[in-house]
């Protein structure tokens, strides 16, 4: 079922604070689940997914690789001349 474009709500009271009820339909239309971003944008409340955060999943898409065994170096390893003889 697709959630009509415009709906009327009531603010109602929730302990200290107050809140609405989204209706199912329309939060399964949009996507959200769990946490929401909520900001006020020239006077509207937005509601948004949480951005992904950088780097999301890179571990474990670095294992997949691994572990299918495609992780060689692309490029040797550049050495400086006299390195040998560093000390660290």
């Amino acid at each position: 079922m697709i959630a009509p474009k415009s709906m009327k709500t009531t603010i109602r009271p929730m302990g200290n604070s107050r809140g609405i009820i989204i209706a199912k339909t329309l939060l399964a239309q949009l996507g959200f689940e769990g946490e929401i971003e909520m900001t006020v944008e020239r006077g509207t409340l937005v509601l948004r997914k949480p951005a992904q955060p950088a780097r999301d999943g890179w571990a474990e898409s670095a294992q997949r690789v691994a572990v299918a065994g495609d992780d060689a170096l692309v490029m040797p390893e550049f050495a400086n001349e006299g390195d040998a003889a560093l000390a660290w």
